[in-house]
């Protein structure tokens, strides 16, 4: 029973998600999720502060960009085009993380 509730939630967030984003997929791609991540990552390397909080054995910038990026809490927007030049400007915790 709890699974049929689950992915009735889950159409559900997919059609908001649709109705905002029209140009490209509803999830977060693969390439935009590495862009991400390694900007990321290079931002705490370079010693900008860490958002969420992080175990104490963690020290790879790389591990917490990406926790950061699953938990939702960054402040970056993806531009995606279309080949006739337009244009949409998408917040990352508006698109759908795929599990891994």
């Amino acid at each position: 029973m709890s699974s049929f509730l689950e992915s009735r939630e889950l159409r559900k967030k997919y059609r908001e998600v649709r109705e905002y984003v029209k140009i490209g997929p509803i999830f977060l791609t693969r390439y935009e999720k590495a862009r991400i991540v390694g900007a990321r990552a290079l931002q705490i390397s370079f010693g900008a502060p860490i958002l969420v909080d992080k175990p104490k054995n963690m020290i790879d910038p790389i591990k917490i960009a990406q926790l950061e990026l699953k938990s939702q809490i960054l402040p970056l927007t993806i531009r995606r085009t279309n080949p006739n030049g337009e244009y949409q400007d998408i917040p990352i915790n508006k698109l759908i993380l795929k599990k891994d």
